[in-house]
């Protein structure tokens, strides 16, 4: 490699590129991992091969890196590896970087412009029906082997899918087995056009319906109830002339508002009901959904307006995360009356990266998981594409709103946790999570119980280097994917 990095955020400090591939059998375990701990977390990271080709760009854009811990028998084994992209195949063969600003590919080198595969395929591994799927939603998904990470190639269901994309976030659900997603930008770069799909138990792409949305939104996520499809499309607008001409995909449009569409589950698109919310918010991730005849509740951490700082700054937005003002709040939608009304509850304080254990899924429930920052815990560190990360894990209690939470010391930030189920009856199962150790440059690996993660870990599973933040990641039951091929 002939240049260095930029000493920008994005690629400094613990955001610094880690570009490694390894193999590390047998991690050493302070504590002990409960026997009934049996399975593999997939993990997804934006880990650049090679510097920008202009100079900058935003740690959203690293080459897709997966990774996978497998549990077995209280031992830990750890596997990474490059997702081979079409996009790191062609820069790899250049030793350079080839494409420019984020998701705007008329910014690219001559050699690569015009290629339609230009996703890095770097934000969430899922396991569906005996295929291990890594997505970023500017692309469609590719597929690697679950055993070696190997890159299997990009993946269209078969040749069913119609869609150009396919969005990070899918809902599956526990109880028959099948899976949702969507893709926006479905029909071409910046067009208004969303695509929501149904996949059976056994992988076979069984529905694909098209709709438009008031404006070309940043649709992260989504959610499903037993009866309804929920999509919130918030005013963060990609334009497709001002990419032409050199500028960023996305702006946060002030003056717009929000929007939530709502259709029946297994309903026609053309049943979509919109529902405004003003003045314009942000939010990319959704705890739960679920409904209750004809109310709808919708829980999530909401915002001003997007966190990432190379929107904040093409926003023309001067606010700095601490002034940010952003709570846990659940939207409620009455279906049996007319109007645009939403009700908006706050449930719980600022946060992010929220699960339900997989039970609750699509269904009322009581217990959520997510993550905050909060100074008393220590001063912002920077890990992540937002900048600070959190350092804090919460366990949010709906019966009566009590917070418990954990902090692991001021010289540390945390990952995105992964539920684990429990086999013992009225166990509320684990929380597994990578803890940045900043003064140590190193990374760990906490295990908690869930339902008294304020105790503190029952297990820290010790790496020998250190792990660029995560995007997302997912826990693989023994049970749904043998440890052994």
């Amino acid at each position: 490699m002939t240049q260095a990095f930029p000493n920008t955020m994005d690629y400094s400090g613990f955001n610094a590129p880690s570009r490694v591939e390894c193999d590390i059998f047998d991690l050493v375990v302070e504590g002990q991992i409960p026997a009934e701990i049996e399975g593999t977390w997939f993990r997804c990271v934006p880990d650049p091969q090679y510097p920008p080709m202009l100079g900058e760009d935003t740690y959203l854009s690293g080459d897709g890196m997966v990774s996978a811990f497998r549990f077995e028998n209280g031992h830990v084994d750890f596997k990474m590896r490059y997702i081979m992209t079409e996009r790191l195949k062609a820069e790899r063969k250049a030793r350079r970087g080839l494409h420019g600003r984020y998701r705007n590919p008329y910014t690219d080198d001559p050699s690569v412009r015009g290629v339609v595969d230009r996703t890095v395929a770097n934000t969430t591994p899922v396991w569906h029906a005996g295929k291990l799927l890594a997505m970023k939603e500017d692309g469609r998904p590719y597929q690697l082997d679950p055993y070696t990470l190997e890159t299997l190639g990009s993946y269209d269901f078969n040749g069913a899918l119609r869609s150009e994309t396919m969005a990070a976030h899918t809902r599956l659900d526990p109880q028959t087995g099948e899976l949702f997603f969507f893709g926006y930008e479905a029909g071409g770069l910046a067009t208004r056009d969303v695509a929501l799909c149904i996949v059976d138990r056994d992988g076979k792409l069984v529905s694909e319906q098209w709709f438009q949305t008031p404006y070309a939104s940043f649709m992260h996520d989504f959610a499903v109830t037993r009866e309804h499809i929920i999509f919130p499309v918030f005013p963060t607008i990609a334009n497709k002339q001002r990419m032409e001409a050199g500028g960023p995909h996305w702006v946060f449009e002030q003056g717009e508002d929000a929007w939530v569409g709502i259709m029946p589950r297994y309903g026609k698109v053309s049943e979509m009901r919109w529902f405004k919310r003003s003045p314009a918010c942000s939010s990319f991730h959704f705890m739960n959904a679920f409904s209750d005849g004809e109310q709808v509740h919708l829980d999530f951490g909401l915002s001003v307006c997007p966190p990432f700082p190379f929107i904040k700054k093409d926003s023309n937005i001067d606010l700095q995360p601490k002034d940010i003002r952003s709570h846990y709040v659940r939207w409620s939608f009455d279906l049996s009356q007319p109007g645009e009304h939403i009700e908006e509850r706050v449930i719980g304080p600022a946060g992010d990266f929220p699960r339900v254990a997989d039970k609750d899924f699509m269904v009322d429930y009581r217990i959520g998981y997510y993550q905050g920052f909060n100074p008393q815990n220590g001063p912002p560190l920077v890990s992540g594409p937002v900048g600070a990360g959190f350092n804090t894990v919460m366990r949010l209690d709906l019966d009566g709103g009590a917070i418990k939470s954990l902090a692991l010391g001021p010289n540390t930030t945390v990952q995105e946790h992964v539920h684990i189920a429990s086999r013992q009856s009225g166990h509320e199962g684990y929380l597994a999570f990578v803890v940045d150790l900043h003064d140590q440059n190193l990374s760990e690996v906490v295990l908690v119980e869930a339902e008294h993660l304020d105790r503190g870990p029952i297990a820290r599973i010790k790496l020998p280097l250190r792990l660029r933040c995560q995007v997302h990641g997912n826990w693989v039951s023994s049970d749904a994917l043998p440890l052994r091929d």
